[in-house]
């Protein structure tokens, strides 16, 4: 009986085939999870706007005003009861905190571009919720009759004060201004500008737009 000869791969062999394997995953991985955040972050975003848009109607039934109807300023916005933006979000919502002065804007009238003048709320899911106390230019309070003429501008943060941090832009743009025309988004962050009116709530940028309706 004639032994065959058993081939084996040499320690060299197996060496430069880890070194290979290990060089495509360090190119391929981070494409990878920038693309699998990305999708986490699109994900949450149309949860974010579900939700919310669920809160408003769940008001309409339960205190019969809904964002146009939301007419409560100075203390009695906050107070629980009265008809606001605050108050129905808040009562509405699973909010674990709230801030009176911080939060997050573009360095823009319609979004609040002095922090201090923000109300922020943050939900037991990770969520916040951005908007400004004051219609800046008016002197009227954002949360005053949300309607489709005059509506109430907000931010939503899909995963609160967790990096990145970054306003979603279409791409090769950095301005959150950039028009719906050919907007791409590949990579989505995690903040998006909102806005507000009647029973609805809706993205307020092109870039913002494209991850809700052109993503996968």
């Amino acid at each position: 009986m004639i032994k065959g000869t058993k081939n084996a791969f040499t320690l060299a062999e197996v060496l430069i085939t880890l070194g290979i394997i290990g060089v495509v995953a360090a190119m391929t991985m981070p494409t990878l999870l920038n693309s699998t955040q990305g999708a986490q972050y699109r994900t949450a975003f149309k949860k974010a706007l579900s939700v919310l848009s669920q809160a408003v109607v769940l008001n309409v039934a339960l205190d019969d005003y809904d964002l146009s109807q939301a007419t409560a300023s100075g203390s009695a916005e906050t107070d629980g009861t009265s008809a606001s933006l605050y108050n129905m979000f808040n009562n509405r919502m699973n909010v674990v905190s709230t801030s009176n002065g911080e939060g997050w804007g573009p360095t823009d009238a319609k979004f609040g571009a002095d922090t201090t003048s923000n109300y922020t709320l943050f939900f037991n899911d990770g969520i916040t919720l951005t908007f400004p106390k004051y219609n800046i230019g008016t002197g009227k309070t954002r949360s005053a009759q949300c309607t489709e003429v005059n509506k109430c501008y907000g931010v939503v943060d899909v995963n609160g004060s967790k990096n990145p941090n970054k306003l979603v832009t279409c791409d090769g743009s950095t301005d959150y201004k950039a028009t719906d025309d050919d907007c791409v988004v590949s990579n989505p962050t995690d903040i998006y500008p909102i806005y507000m009116y009647d029973q609805t709530i809706l993205p307020a940028t092109a870039a913002a737009r494209a991850v809700m309706y052109k993503g996968k």
